[in-house]
This record gives C-alpha cells, sequence and structure tokens, in this order.
C-alpha cells in the first residue's frame, strides 16, 4: 500500500440543492453548505490532495424518473430486475443548467459521470464504467476521503464500493447532507460495520490522513 490520499467530492450538483432550488434538492443542502464543501475541497487540495469529483448524468428517459412509468409519481416504489427503485423527480438530466456542478469546478483532477445507461440506476461511482477506479489507480491512490450528496445513497453506495475493492474510505459526516434521517442513521451504520471510517469534523478526516500516510 502506498499510503496515497484523494478525495472524491460525491454530486455536488444544482438539483440536489436547496441553494439551486432543485429538482431533489437535499435538506440542507444550502449555499452556505456548499460554499463550506468548496472551501474545505479547497483547503485539503492546498495540501497536494489529489480532487475527484461525481456527478449524475441522466438520459432524459432514465428508469428512475417517475415520468418513465406513467401512473406513477415522484416517491413511488417500483421493482425493476427484482431491486427495489425510489422513482424520483428528474434531476441532474445531461446538459442541463442544474446538472452542473455548483462548486469551483478547477478543483477538480477529473469528474466521473454516472448513471448514464437510461436502464440502469447506478448510486455508485465505483460502478461508472470502472472509470473512478482507473483514476485511482493512475495516481496510485489506495485511501480516500469522501463527502457530498447524498449520504444514504451516493455517498453511501460509493464508500461501500471503494472499502469492498480495498481502499481506506474516510467519510467526513458533517460535509455530506441527507435525504432522510432513518436512512442516514441506517447507511451510516452499514458503512461502519463494512470498515469504513466515519468521522464529523474534517478535522478529524485530516488526522486520519496524517496517521495513514506513507
Amino acid at each position: 500500500m502506498s499510503g496515497t490520499w484523494g478525495v472524491i467530492v460525491i454530486d455536488m450538483q444544482g438539483d440536489f440543492t436547496e441553494w439551486k432550488r432543485g429538482s431533489l434538492a437535499v435538506p440542507g443542502s444550502d449555499e452556505v453548505y456548499a460554499r463550506n464543501v468548496e472551501s474545505v475541497t479547497r483547503q485539503l487540495k492546498d495540501l497536494g490532495i489529489p480532487i475527484l469529483g461525481t456527478q449524475d448524468w441522466h438520459p432524459p428517459d432514465h428508469v428512475s424518473f417517475a415520468t418513465s412509468h406513467p401512473g406513477r409519481k415522484p416517491f413511488d416504489t417500483v421493482v425493476i430486475d427484482g431491486e427495489t427503485q425510489v422513482l424520483w423527480p428528474p434531476h441532474c438530466v445531461q446538459g442541463t443548467e442544474n446538472a452542473r456542478i455548483v462548486i469551483d469546478n478547477n478543483l477538480f483532477l477529473a469528474v466521473v459521470k454516472k448513471a448514464q445507461d437510461p436502464s440502469t440506476e447506478s448510486y455508485s461511482a465505483f460502478q461508472a464504467g470502472g472509470e473512478l477506479e482507473r483514476i485511482l489507480q493512475w495516481n496510485g491512490i489506495d485511501r480516500v476521503i469522501v463527502y457530498g450528496l447524498a449520504t444514504d445513497y451516493c455517498v453511501r453506495a460509493t464508500s461501500l464500493d471503494l472499502t469492498a475493492a480495498g481502499y481506506l474510505v474516510v467519510v467526513i459526516e458533517g460535509l455530506c447532507r441527507s435525504v432522510a434521517p432513518d436512512t442516514a442513521a441506517a447507511a451510516v451504520d452499514e458503512m461502519r460495520s463494512k470498515g469504513v471510517r466515519v468521522v464529523a469534523t474534517p478535522g478529524e478526516a485530516i488526522e486520519e490522513v496524517r496517521r495513514n500516510s506513507g
């Protein structure tokens, strides 16, 4: 293990924020929150840690959209290929204003687009055609700090997949926001049970970097 750290900022897009009046705005995702995420991300970059981002990039007919299921409405559930799927309002549609990342794009070494296949939901950036893993490998990164939107969906799924693949993962809970308190609590418990290190503050994550480098 080389002990090289990276940061993955999950789905900081307009449609997920209250700040931009997004169609699937996560509670607590106001401008203050977004600016704090940007500030901490800049601090981590200034420490020499490569910054990666993820970005939902849905086609307009994506299977997770309620509009793709006649007679259904947002937040109904359906079964697709044996899995329960929450139906969302259309969000982060390719090429639309609110699909854009709301923090400074110059912070990112690369941004991984996910959920581009209209027939498949993809909460985890690690499942986006292998691109995230290739970028991590190219840069010798074997441990990552993760935060963004939302704790109970894309942060959870990406972190669990990274851990299962052998990466050391630290989630900064204070830089995440969640769709709902109960699913967020379950997600944190699950991540911890699978070996993800969930910390409250950026300072605690930086301490993890210092303890687990080299």
